[in-house]
């Protein structure tokens, strides 16, 4: 005898439903419209619509028009419900392409009319997006990669309910994004990933709201280092900042600033010295600026890529407790006088230690005499006068922590033993090598 089983997600709500649908691919929640007549129609009124490349590439010249009547009806019904994200995304052919005549045009701006808060597109030729998509009032996210497109920023830009703007693979220019940042008054999370600074003398990142700023302009292609970067971030609290080292460093208000993610490269001048020299002094100034900036951060992971000592003093480094490195020893050296609060230290060098450690530390630092629990470093087991100078100073140290490459396990453990008699004031620290 056949079982009655009850269908009791029909029974629930619409609202419930549709959000329910929203969780799935397009196509999907499609089909659910076979169920009952109660569902014929509650896919048109999903709050999130996504066309992904996996939809596109399964589209044929059969078919396409019959989509694009589909998208119309989707997006452009009247009455239909707000929209909570709208994401287009390319894959190896491109909803922007010449050969689909899509309007993907009248798409954003049919999601756009629907009060959109959050839309999402990573298409090739996105250059020519509608103006209005940096008008509307509604947006609360808004992601666009750019394929290596010139971003263009109406003049009338006003996203007043902004909050977070990522950008990605995007040429800027400096007057366009100063323009567009200072017309998003509640911007809390901004992000410029691989993108390309071109043909401006300052970038300007000023806003009293931002929480969150990744900066990422290592991506290759047009662009240029020579601009001074100023930063006003009052209540900041995560700054990602990964590039060439450029002209100027000007970072205020950035008191609250809790986590730090630097990584800064030199240039190499191959050809002319006298260039060379010039400009390598200017890398020593403006790094160490960039440093100063960030003085009150409680967190920092920095690396240095290339031969960039310190030159002005560092500030005291008064709230920095976690500290992950990779550059030159001069560097890590400065941080541990400069940081007396010090509890984790994470580091390996770019280069040779061998003697020159010794001589850097002309004094044994106030964070290793009273607050450096816990120390863990990449380094060669030859460079064991480093090992022994922490096992020697560190007062407090609970966990010591050596990754050394190529050592078998019974290399490992003899290692250790080796290593037990050093400790001298710090008898409970537990060695551990990997």
């Amino acid at each position: 005898m056949a079982m009655c089983v009850e269908d009791r997600i029909s029974s629930f709500p619409d609202y419930i439903l549709c959000h329910i649908l929203s969780f799935l691919p397009i196509k999907e929640a499609v089909r659910t419209s076979i169920i009952s007549t109660k569902w014929r129609c509650l896919f048109s009124s999903i709050s999130t619509i996504e066309f992904d490349h996996c939809l596109l590439s399964g589209l044929t010249d059969r078919n396409v028009d019959s989509f694009k009547n589909f998208v119309d009806r989707l997006l452009k019904f009247p009455d239909q419900v707000s929209l909570d994200c709208f994401r287009l995304s390319d894959g190896i052919s491109s909803w922007n392409d010449e050969d689909h005549d899509f309007d993907v045009s009248g798409w954003i701006c049919a999601a756009l009319c629907r009060g959109v808060k959050e839309i999402d597109l990573q298409l090739d030729n996105l250059g020519d997006a509608p103006p209005v998509l940096f008008t509307c009032h509604s947006l609360v996210k808004l992601t666009l990669e750019g394929k290596g497109s010139k971003l263009e920023v109406p003049p009338d830009v006003c996203l007043g309910n902004l909050k977070t703007l990522w950008l990605e693979h995007w040429v800027l220019f400096g007057d366009s994004i100063n323009r567009l940042i200072s017309n998003c008054h509640v911007l809390e999370d901004l992000a410029f990933t691989d993108c390309c600074i071109a043909n401006t003398s300052e970038l300007t990142i000023q806003s009293p709201s931002l929480k969150e700023l990744v900066l990422d302009f290592f991506s290759e292609g047009v662009g240029d280092f020579n601009y001074v970067l100023v930063i006003n971030a009052p209540n900041l609290v995560y700054f990602r900042y990964y590039s060439k080292i450029v002209d100027g460093y000007t970072l205020s208000n950035m008191n609250s600033l809790e986590n730090a993610d630097i990584h800064i490269d030199a240039f190499d001048f191959e050809d002319d010295e006298t260039t060379a020299t010039r400009l390598f002094s200017d890398d020593e100034i403006n790094a160490t600026r960039l440093i100063q900036g960030i003085c009150n951060v409680r967190s920092l992971t920095l690396v240095i890529d290339g031969v960039i000592p310190p030159t002005v003093p560092f500030p005291i480094f008064h709230n920095l407790i976690e500290f992950n490195f990779y550059g030159r020893e001069i560097w890590l050296v400065e941080f541990l006088y400069c940081a007396p609060n010090l509890k984790t230290l994470k580091f390996s060098f770019s280069d040779v230690a061998r003697t020159r450690w010794k001589t850097l530390l002309t004094e044994v630092p106030y964070c290793l005499s009273f607050h450096l629990k816990e120390i863990e470093m990449l380094i060669s087991y030859s460079d064991r006068h480093i090992i022994s100078y922490f096992l020697d100073n560190a007062m407090v140290l609970e966990k010591l922590i050596i990754r050394v490459g190529g050592l078998t396990a019974t290399q490992r453990e003899k290692a250790r033993n080796q290593l037990l008699p050093l400790l001298k004031n710090s008898k409970k620290c537990q060695i551990v090598i990997l």
